[in-house]
């Protein structure tokens, strides 16, 4: 949407386009590295050119109205300064709190409330990380109209925090550190034990990155999320008897094989398995994309899916046949699921020159075998969350 739209929208909304300030976050997507960061391993997203736009002005009094263009039905949610908690019925809204809340937590002084009007254009439910993209967003605006002085990696860990505990999500940090760290044509290889990172030029020549979206909805606070961290941690706490590590991403495959006796249930060591094992497929995917080796690379993400898929057990029926039938189509180099899974999108590198015959097969199969159509969506790498 253009921005004059989007202040038209405001004026709608607020009856006033005063003092008003506009910025943008992306959503991401992650090329490999599924399920590694809060493990303690390695993963490689980049910033697509899909995200959050928000436009705000400070108020004079100490209330904080929130309106979404996505969610028109909801009106204006509204809250004081003193009264932030996490309320259900505050809905989408909570993201934006979360970030005021824990801010002023951590002794940042927001002084007075706002409006702020939302739109975003990443596909709700679809795993691309749109609720970073609004925590990431509300950041930088707050730190625009407030003044405050703050450490990009600061903002980013601040906006995990609202995830892990005001919205109730145990995930890593990854979402929050790709949309805050993202760079245009680059991707970021993050070691998530150390928060040590380094960009790579992210460039295909003659082929797009595609996302597909399964349109199948994913909640992720209510999905198994927290279920396949904690059996992760149980498999980490038994090989620890014998391995001097802090995580599973600190465990090399050799030494896994080796220890991987010691985790006594079966599902919690072919999580184990997943984590180490994908952590040394986005190290060495790193090397294939610096070297020029795009083949090498989608080999790795075609291994990593079957490793969510047989391992990790986070595909499910809609992103199986999507990345199976990407598989069969004509010069595509490889497809896996992107996000946490269970529904939400995959993503393929395809041919820039088969883009519409891909997209027709895809959904095809698709179509016969679920019943209803994907999006698709060819993917740029964009820029990190900003004023705009």
């Amino acid at each position: 949407m253009e921005k004059e739209q989007l202040f038209q929208h405001f004026k709608e909304v607020y009856d006033t386009t005063e003092n008003l300030q506009s910025f943008f976050a992306p959503g991401r997507i992650n090329l490999i590295g599924e399920h590694t960061d809060y493990n303690g391993g390695h993963v490689f997203p980049a910033s697509i050119s899909f995200g959050t736009y928000a436009l705000a002005r400070r108020r004079e009094d100490s209330v904080f109205q929130f309106y979404s263009l996505n969610f028109p039905e909801q009106g204006i949610i509204e809250c004081e300064l003193g009264s932030l908690d996490y309320d259900p019925e505050d809905d989408w809204a909570n993201y934006s709190k979360g970030m005021i809340k824990f801010l002023m937590d951590a002794g940042y002084s927001i002084d007075g409330g706002a409006d702020i009007l939302y739109y975003g254009d990443i596909p709700n439910g679809a795993g691309l990380s749109s609720s970073a993209s609004i925590e990431l967003v509300t950041g930088v605006l707050l730190e625009s109209l407030y003044g405050l002085t703050l450490d990009r990696l600061e903002l980013i860990q601040i906006g995990q925090r609202v995830e892990n505990h005001y919205i109730g999500v145990n995930s890593g940090i990854m979402d929050q550190f790709a949309i805050g760290k993202g760079k245009k044509d680059h991707a970021i290889l993050l070691d998530c034990n150390t928060l040590k990172y380094s960009y790579a030029p992210f460039k295909l020549r003659d082929y797009v990155v595609m996302i597909i979206n399964t349109n199948k909805r994913r909640e992720l606070a209510g999905s198994k999320y927290n279920e396949r961290r904690s059996e992760c941690e149980r498999a980490l706490k038994e090989l620890q008897a014998e391995l001097s590590v802090d995580s599973l991403g600190g465990i090399s495959i050799e030494q896994f094989e080796q220890k991987k006796h010691l985790i006594k249930n079966e599902t919690d060591r072919k999580r184990a398995k997943h984590a180490v094992y994908e952590n040394q497929r986005t190290i060495k995917a790193l090397e294939y994309l610096e070297s020029g080796d795009i083949p090498g690379f989608g080999d790795l993400m075609n291994q990593s899916h079957l490793s969510l898929k047989n391992d990790y057990e986070v595909t499910g029926l809609e992103l199986d046949t999507i990345v199976e039938a990407a598989w069969k189509q004509e010069g595509v180099l490889g497809a896996r699921m992107t996000g946490a899974g269970f529904g939400g999108c995959a993503i393929a590198l395809v041919p820039a020159q088969t883009i519409e015959s891909f997209q027709a097969n895809v959904n095809r199969i698709y179509k016969d075998k679920v019943g209803y159509d994907a999006d698709f969506y060819p993917a740029t790498i964009s820029d990190g969350a900003r004023e705009y």
